[in-house]
């Protein structure tokens, strides 16, 4: 009888403490993520143009001239930021698969390009990892930690860090596509009849990723030759490319709900993410 009853107080107390660590770990992590958010806020400008006009397409490549026709609507304002939610799953490791689910929120500012995502995922039951990843005035971050607690590293910086970050940015902004026009900013470049290059500049970062159209006109992915990613320990260089599908209208825009994420390493293509968007909801300029 008094082995049991120890063990039942040892099983309450390890519960209190599991409880008081996931509770005091989720309050710390929504304090750190509401100061990087309001720091995302305040790095904003003075929007480049309030509403997106038809003519300023009117020279661009063929293939992207015929998405904004299919994505946007003449006349109708620009996204100025964006809130996401997504769910899905995350492999934890380029070398061995380790697919976890996750669920996410993520703030997107485009006078200057930003965007904060916090997510959980369930390294094993009961067991989250949050993470965030940022690109903030220019310096990009990223900060996995079990419970919100402990960390497992803390990337930040302008240099490659920050180039990777604004790629992201960029390659997403299929869910926010006014900030691909040429009055946000983005400068095209023909290729063929099926992809075009766009390059986009912040500060002293300035970066090109390659476009591909499907069938529809849509844009189908996004490819960039380098971008830094974990292989067998080491952050090495390798070429990334997103993959969008699942179009659907919102707002007057037809964004991708469904997407991707994925290195080549020498050992052949490795996903990593796979998402698909629940919500959004936009903040247009007036």
């Amino acid at each position: 009888m008094l082995v049991l009853q120890c063990i039942i107080v040892a099983s309450i107390i390890l519960i209190a403490v599991y409880a008081g660590l996931y509770a005091f770990g989720a309050w710390r992590w929504k304090m750190a993520a509401r100061s990087l958010v309001e720091r995302l806020d305040a790095s904003q400008g003075v929007a480049r143009s309030a509403r997106y006009d038809a003519a300023e397409i009117a020279d661009l490549p063929v293939p992207v001239r015929r998405y904004f026709q299919l994505a946007l609507t003449d006349g109708q304002a620009v996204v100025r930021s964006a809130d996401l939610a997504a769910t899905g799953t995350f492999n934890l490791s380029l070398d061995t698969a380790q697919w976890k689910p996750f669920t996410a929120q993520q703030h997107v500012t485009s006078d200057r390009p930003g965007f904060f995502w916090d997510a959980t995922i369930m390294m094993f039951p009961g067991v989250p990892i949050l993470v965030y990843d940022a690109y903030i005035a220019g310096e990009g971050l990223l900060h996995p930690s079990i419970f919100g607690l402990f960390a497992l590293g803390d990337l930040r910086g302008t240099g490659d860090i920050a180039r990777g970050e604004l790629m992201r940015f960029l390659a997403e902004a299929v869910w926010y596509p006014t900030a691909l026009l040429p009055s946000q900013g983005v400068t095209w470049t023909a290729v063929d009849d099926a992809s075009a290059q766009a390059t986009l500049t912040d500060g002293p970062i300035s970066l090109t990723l390659l476009f591909r159209f499907g069938a529809e006109g849509l844009i189908a992915s996004i490819h960039a030759d380098a971008r830094g990613g974990t292989l067998g320990g080491n952050i090495v260089t390798m070429p990334w490319e997103c993959r969008m599908s699942n179009y659907q209208r919102t707002e007057g825009m037809c964004v991708p709900f469904t997407g991707e994420a994925a290195y080549t390493t020498p050992d052949g293509d490795k996903p990593y993410f796979r998402g698909t968007i629940t919500q959004i909801a936009y903040q247009f300029a007036p």
